[in-house]
């Protein structure tokens, strides 16, 4: 199957695609893909630990480093192909060579997702080399958390976040939208956020922006039911994915943890200096506070990965100890 990601464990059987010495045998049921594709076979899946994961053209955003580039290594373990496409030409080059080993299976491509031309161009070259487009992850996103008063150093932050979260995620829906249609199904995966639940402060743009990916979202799936699956991704705290370097006012957070902000903000401290507890840092501590990029990513390729008439439509993924409000 072919992967656009403009983004476990996986495997992916897929007759004149890709072809695996090993054999799967059928645990619980088949995969999203095994329905009206000839090109592909039957996949393995265990419950809430995809094995397998069958698609011919994954088309993700922002993939040189951080969740995109996790996200896309993932799914080339699977075996899965996959477009990785990013703004950033050199992080692509620098990165190619941690992918060596998926040569035939990997394609990278330069474009700025607010540029329409550039996106319809990925499409393009997604289906020249895998055929059709299966999955498209928009995952490319900027969280510049400022408070009003901050208007002058954020405005043009703001600007930016504005055209990457939303009209990024409008391009990329709108460039891969006929090629799923004419496929008869396809799969869209939009990079949502807690913060998009509710207004607070410190996050009137960037709650605004990722509001509309919410609304972007359920409006392409009632117009495209039966064609398109469409699943919004909500994290809430997730370190290491890079997004918190782009907060412009680092008090502007508050808004998201109100009355746990004085508590969860030490946690964040004592992690950055090597002391917080283990039981905090442990995934499999009922106080894990903030989730690693692992995890997300798990349940990205398992909403992906589900038979072809079932969606996960809504998905927020959290530490168990986090201090979130929304």
């Amino acid at each position: 199957i072919r992967l656009s990601l403009v983004g476990s464990e996986m495997c992916i059987r897929d007759r004149g695609i890709i072809e695996l010495n090993q054999k799967y045998e059928p645990k619980v049921g088949k995969s999203y893909f095994d329905k009206k594709m000839d090109n592909v076979i039957e996949l393995s899946i265990t419950p809430n630990r995809p094995d397998c994961l069958g698609i011919r053209g994954i088309a993700r955003d922002l993939s040189a480093s951080g969740f995109g580039k996790l996200v896309a290594s993932k799914c080339l373990d699977l075996g899965a192909m996959v477009t990785r496409c990013d703004v950033n030409k050199v992080g692509l080059s620098n990165t190619k060579d941690d992918f060596w080993e998926y040569t035939a299976n990997l394609l990278d491509f330069t474009a700025d997702v607010t540029n329409l031309k550039q996106m319809q161009k990925l499409m393009q070259k997604t289906i020249e080399k895998f055929g059709r487009i299966d999955v498209l992850i928009n995952n490319a996103g900027t969280m510049p958390l400022a408070f009003y008063s901050d208007h002058m150093k954020a405005m043009k932050p703001w600007d930016n976040c504005i055209d990457i979260n939303i009209k990024g995620v409008l391009n990329g829906i709108t460039s891969a939208y006929d090629q799923m249609i004419l496929q008869g199904s396809g799969h869209i995966v939009n990079i949502s956020s807690i913060y998009g639940n509710y207004p607070v402060a410190g996050a009137g743009v960037y709650g605004a922006t990722k509001a509309a990916v919410n609304f972007l979202s359920e409006s392409l799936r009632v117009e495209s039911q039966g064609k398109i699956k469409v699943t919004i991704i909500k994290p809430t705290g997730v370190r290491g994915t890079g997004l918190g370097a782009g907060i412009i006012n680092e008090d502007a957070i508050i808004g998201i943890l109100g009355q746990n902000a004085q508590n969860y903000i030490k946690m964040m401290d004592d992690y950055d200096a090597g002391l917080l507890p283990d039981k905090n840092s442990d995934a499999s501590d009922i106080e894990y506070y903030a989730l690693s990029p692992e995890y997300l990513a798990d349940q990205i390729i398992y909403s992906i990965n589900q038979p072809l008439g079932v969606t996960i439509a809504d998905v927020t993924v959290r530490a168990s100890g986090e201090g979130y409000i929304l």
